[in-house]
């Protein structure tokens, strides 16, 4: 699972527990300028991923780490899909974090009061 927060003009990511482990990442820093928005979307989970490089896939158990799809990476840490949410960037490493927090309606709303 990931924890979000705005520090300063930054949106950081902070990944918990084992999902270190499996995403190969303890957290990442955007600046919020280069965020274009947050969604929650269920469904994505059910999409294509990709090849993962580096990272860990088991379907129904856990998608964590870099996935490689149509030129693009995407970053994922995903469990639960029904708590999962999309944060759109521009100008990044990632072109998508896909992420699992406690609270998918109140992450959106922190990221999108953040860039209004």
């Amino acid at each position: 699972m990931a924890l979000i927060r705005i520090d300063g003009d930054d949106l950081v990511v902070m990944i918990e527990g084992l999902d270190k482990l499996w995403s190969f990442k303890s957290s990442l820093t955007i600046p919020l300028a280069n965020v274009r928005g947050a969604t929650a979307d269920p469904g994505i989970a059910t999409e294509p991923k990709g090849l993962r490089a580096p990272g860990s896939h088991l379907p129904g158990v856990i998608t964590a780490g870099t996935f490689h799809q149509d030129g693009e990476k995407v970053f994922w840490d995903v469990r639960d899909p029904s708590k999962a949410i999309v944060v759109e960037l521009a100008d990044e490493r990632y072109a998508r974090l896909v992420l699992q927090v406690d609270d998918p309606r109140a992450a959106v709303a922190l990221v999108e009061s953040a860039l209004a």
